[in-house]
């Protein structure tokens, strides 16, 4: 395979052989052939020896079709069979899965094609027609699956068979494949600014995953239900591969089938995230709510005591984000309620201010990190020099999020830097804004955003969208809010809207939302002649 011969100390780096894909398709081929890799909700699976053979064709034919070692390969498709087969038969090949979201399209799609470089792109049916409206930049070959093949001026049009035109030999490669070689590109969510292309390296997924969740075993089923363009859905396949284990492949689902999709791929650790344990535990209680296979949950800290007790499985909290490698991890069943974890091995972190200065414990500061061991983190943004820049300076990423630490140890995420409101001299965690008026009754979803008032000051706007069947007073919902919030975080506007902007991951697009709500158009509490001021004190 070419792999495994890479110079370097165990000590301080990640063995080959410990996370470079091609090696441990091998490995499990060889040792567990029959052992399942892969189960999708059709009832289908695929074992390692099908896996890897599987991969040594699409990268057989990704070769016939130009890629090389190293190349950029894009992948525009949903969650399923495809992407996965696709991902392996370019990491075989020494070149680089490039998955990006399937709702691009525009500029934002123009972004990725630029950022990327690919000259390669394998895209289903249904989104490749988007293309003809950009610049191509460096694109010169598209491959289309599950449909017919339309003709983009200036590119090669190629159908799905052509990534079945390689054959199962070995494939021989220039150089051996080593840790820290990009092994993917992750595109950031993009809901405070344009997406930055995350690169990744072999070691870094290993980082990430295998290292941070030591409790997956070999007998385990992880569950991909986040899309595979973003890290929530590339870690449960890089867990299982070092592991030996299977992951379960969905692409949407109805909240009502988790559990029966769960119980029928018998997966045993899910990330249950972005408001997934709320949807749950709303579910009506059923007697066989704890007859289930899953083992460990990994969920915001708050749901997990309930979580727990109602499904029977033990949880974990962490704190994540693309260029990191969840760093942040409670112990199983964590007691600190909000808590996203303890800082595991291997890194450094620190809570600053706007310089850099470390803030005092229990104060809110910005997280910054770095490692002891190389490429734990992403090595920097693909072909944006300054943005990397940006966040490795003084030697420390810098992530962005405000949390605060307690004096145990543990961290607490309060909210996006970007996202944070200064109203007044006081700093407003969004979240925590959000958290309470999603507590009003009629409410469904909330994003807390700055809105400049009539005097030019910074003032808080909430944007809301109501229960089915229900209806929201601003009036009330304010006055909810005071018995809530402090004086200062209670809001000023409110809207409601039909639906929020979100990612594909859940995340609210707040980005969007700034740049189209308006203060004219909103309810304004002190027009409504409700005025809240600072407690006097005799």
């Amino acid at each position: 395979m070419g792999t495994g011969n890479c110079e370097k100390s165990s000590i301080t780096t990640t063995s080959d052989r410990d996370c470079v894909f091609s090696s441990l398709l091998e490995k499990w081929a060889t040792q567990r052939p029959t052992a399942d890799f892969a189960r999708f909700p059709d009832g289908k699976a695929w074992t390692y020896e099908e896996a890897f053979r599987d991969a040594r064709v699409v990268a057989h034919s990704l070769r016939s079709l130009g890629v090389r070692q190293g190349d950029n390969v894009l992948c525009w498709l949903p969650n399923g069979p495809d992407i996965l087969r696709v991902w392996l038969g370019i990491n075989l090949l020494g070149a680089v899965f490039v998955p990006f979201n399937v709702s691009y399209k525009g500029e934002t799609l123009r972004n990725v094609l630029r950022l990327s470089e690919a000259r390669l792109l394998i895209g289903h049916k249904q989104l490749v027609p988007r293309l003809v409206d950009v610049s191509k930049e460096s694109l010169t070959d598209v491959v289309v699956i599950g449909g017919p093949v339309a003709e983009i001026s200036g590119i090669r049009m190629h159908g799905e068979e052509a990534l079945e035109t390689g054959s199962d030999a070995p494939v021989e490669l220039e150089r051996d494949i080593c840790a820290h070689d990009t092994q993917s590109i992750i595109f950031t969510s993009g809901t405070t600014g344009p997406s930055k292309a995350v690169l990744s390296s072999y070691a870094h997924l290993y980082a990430q995953g295998a290292e941070a969740f030591e409790f997956f075993e070999g007998s385990d089923c992880f569950m991909i239900n986040l899309p595979m363009f973003h890290c929530g859905g590339t870690i449960p396949v890089g867990v299982a591969i070092a592991n030996g284990g299977a992951v379960s492949v969905f692409d949407k689902f109805k909240i009502d089938e988790f559990w029966s999709l769960i119980r029928a791929t018998n997966t045993t650790v899910a990330y249950a995230v972005v408001g997934l344990p709320d949807l749950l535990l709303k579910q009506p209680a059923n007697p066989t709510d704890r007859e289930n296979p899953l083992r460990v949950a990994i969920l915001p800290g708050r749901s997990g005591p309930v979580f727990r007790q109602r499904f029977d499985c033990d949880v974990y909290t962490i704190f994540n984000m693309s260029e990191v490698c969840t760093p942040i991890r409670s112990e199983r069943n964590p007691s600190a309620v909000d808590s996203c974890g303890t800082l595991r091995d291997g890194i450094e972190a620190r809570l600053v201010d706007a310089f850099d200065n470390e803030v005092l414990t229990g104060e809110a500061g910005e997280l910054i990190m770095r490692t002891r061991r190389p490429w734990m983190f992403s090595h920097g943004y693909a072909n944006n020099p300054e943005a990397t820049a940006k966040a490795w300076r003084n030697g420390w990423f810098h992530t962005g999020d405000l949390l605060k630490k307690d004096a145990a140890g543990n961290f607490y995420f309060l909210d996006r830097l970007k996202d944070s409101i200064r109203r007044k001299g006081e700093n407003i965690s969004s979240k925590e804004v959000e958290e309470a008026v999603c507590r009003f009754p009629s409410v469904e979803d909330a994003a807390a955003i700055p809105a400049k008032g009539i005097d030019g000051e910074e003032e808080v706007m909430v944007v809301i969208t109501e229960r089915k069947g229900a209806f929201v007073k601003p009036d009330e919902l304010i006055e909810f809010l005071i018995g809530q919030l402090p004086y200062f975080m209670v809001p000023r506007y409110v809207r409601i809207e039909k639906k929020l902007p979100k990612t594909p991951t859940g995340k609210i697009q707040k980005i969007e939302l700034r740049s189209k709500m308006t203060t004219e158009s909103s309810w304004d509490r002190e027009a409504a002649g409700i005025i809240l001021k600072k407690e006097r004190f005799s």
